[in-house]
């Protein structure tokens, strides 16, 4: 991935806008970019950024970036969330309150442990802005989203429901 210059004063626009949302900035900007996509097409976006995030917090716990890391695993796991809906139902979740709502409706589908792996995602925002955790807690929390990010990414593929 290329990165990608902005002013900074839209550069900061952005930051602060994802902040009042509560959403990673790639979250915010992936939401931006597929409002007008049909849900199925929004769900594939969803969940490719959801990899590419996942493989970014990868890359930021090499660094030593656990900071960064857990906000890119964040980021994750709130993608996988929205695929999800998009996918199944053809909703677009807008607030964090649609997401954890939403979370029941995988775990009914997926099971408990992606509730699990939901749970360690939020656990990863708030190391994020908390600073809390450890490179132990992000390695257990990459295998917890990657779990979630790649059974949805199968579902979406393969049209499986159940």
């Amino acid at each position: 991935m290329s990165a990608l210059t902005l002013p900074r004063n839209i550069a900061e626009r952005v930051r602060e806008e994802a902040r009042r949302l509560g959403m990673s900035v790639e979250e915010y900007l992936v939401d931006l970019l597929t409002q007008g996509l049909d849900p199925r097409s929004r769900a594939e976006e969803y969940i490719n950024a959801a990899r590419d995030l996942l493989e970014q917090a990868r890359e930021e716990l090499e660094r030593g970036d656990v900071r960064q890391a857990a906000e890119k695993l964040w980021g994750a796991a709130a993608l996988a969330v929205k695929a999800y809906a998009a996918w199944r139902e053809g909703r677009r979740l807008a607030s964090h309150g649609e997401l954890w709502e939403y979370s029941t409706v995988l775990r009914r589908d997926l099971g408990r442990w992606a509730a699990d792996a939901w749970n360690a995602g939020n656990a990863m925002h708030t190391c994020f802005y908390e600073g809390w955790c450890r490179k132990e807690h992000v390695e257990d929390a990459i295998e917890e989203v990657g779990k979630l990010v790649r059974e949805v990414e199968t579902r979406i593929k393969t049209g499986q429901t159940q």
